[in-house]
């Protein structure tokens, strides 16, 4: 047994403590009744990271380290993916989501507001501006069938009044050519999307973020999409929503036999971060037009999000949809809990966890 030296040393005070720790006689009834329950087999350890616990202590709140990104601050590397709009509900998810994004300093992409280009009538779905506050990045989200459309009819002025009417800082510009192909009354593409893409960068002079929306983009997708000026690609990669399975199982029998294995085709995050990281160095980082990344699709903890954005060379933050929607429908207390817990997780990673 040691013996402190002196009565009034740290040791002594913390043995005294012990013996009137209220919560000692229980906590270790728990520790015995739970042991079994809590071994963790060698499989199943996370070797994505080291721990390293000698280096820091438990950090304290607001500790996380900011994220600049899309010309603003994030005081969270978090990105509420696009959802939705066009419904009652999705003004309480909305809302509720602006409202987390505003206490917790997170940026928000809107559902489809294809709507709004012709009519207001669902305006109050989408219009969060003042929920937010104008310090965080909000983007408008319109399909690039909806765009071709509009450009083959002289009326892409539609998109600048929808982007006002929002108080939005730009437009992110949703591909989805399998979701297109499943859905039964899916748009047609006449043009390859990027052509889209790069016309509306030339008419636009607002930042524009291209994302996927459940099957991620293949190594060439990137590449073309990496030397264009765009505030930020989003990966929308295989793993989360499948929306192209979605719109399949909305169709008949005949249909969903012979296309369910096309719509199960896609690129996780990682694979495409992998990808992302290979074009930096074989172009060299100058090169690369495209500014930042929404690393989304798959990410089902703070876990995955910290571990994607620590290894991007590209500055990033994680994105998530269904994670939040499952969370943002009802009272905002239940969406706030957990958002301060990714919040939580995030600040105990970056203290105690290194990436491999």
């Amino acid at each position: 047994m040691l013996i402190p030296k002196n009565p009034n040393s740290t040791d002594y005070m913390a043995n005294t403590q012990q013996d009137t720790d209220p919560t000692a006689k229980s906590r270790k009834s728990d520790h015995i009744e739970l042991a079994f329950n809590s071994q963790v087999q060698p499989n199943a350890v996370d070797h994505r990271f080291y721990y390293e616990p000698m280096l820091s202590g438990h950090p304290k709140p607001g500790s996380l380290p900011t994220s600049p990104f899309l010309q603003k601050t994030l005081h969270a590397p978090i990105w509420v993916s696009s959802m939705t709009g066009g419904t009652e509900l999705a003004t309480i998810i909305n809302q509720n989501l602006a409202r987390a994004c505003a206490e917790f300093g997170m940026g928000m992409g809107l559902g489809s507001c294809r709507q709004l280009l012709y009519s207001n009538e669902r305006l109050a779905d989408f219009d969060v501006r003042d929920i937010m506050g104008s310090d965080l990045p909000l983007y408008a989200n319109l399909g690039v069938a909806q765009i071709e459309q509009l450009i083959e009819t002289g009326a892409t002025e539609r998109i600048s009044d929808m982007l006002s009417k929002l108080r939005a800082d730009g437009l992110i510009i949703h591909v989805n050519p399998l979701q297109e192909a499943m859905q039964p009354e899916g748009d047609h593409f006449n043009r390859p999307p990027v052509e889209i893409v790069q016309e509306i960068l030339e008419r636009f002079d607002c930042p524009i973020i291209v994302k996927e929306v459940g099957q991620g983009f293949g190594p060439e997708s990137l590449k073309a999409l990496l030397q264009l000026p765009l505030a930020a690609v989003e990966f929308g990669a295989a793993g989360g929503t499948n929306f192209a399975k979605l719109e399949l199982l909305r169709s008949d029998a005949t249909k969903q036999e012979i296309f369910g294995q096309i719509a199960l085709v896609g690129h996780t995050a990682e694979a495409m971060l992998n990808w992302t990281n290979a074009i930096v160095d074989e172009w060299g980082i100058h090169e690369i037009k495209t500014k930042h990344l929404i690393i989304s699709g798959g990410i089902n903890n703070f876990l995955d999000g910290f571990y994607l954005t620590q290894k991007s060379k590209i500055p990033a933050v994680y994105g998530q949809a269904s994670g939040f929607l499952r969370h943002a429908r009802g009272e905002y207390d239940v969406l706030q809990k957990f958002v301060k817990a990714q919040i939580e997780g995030l600040s105990l990673a970056h203290a105690l966890l290194k990436v491999r």
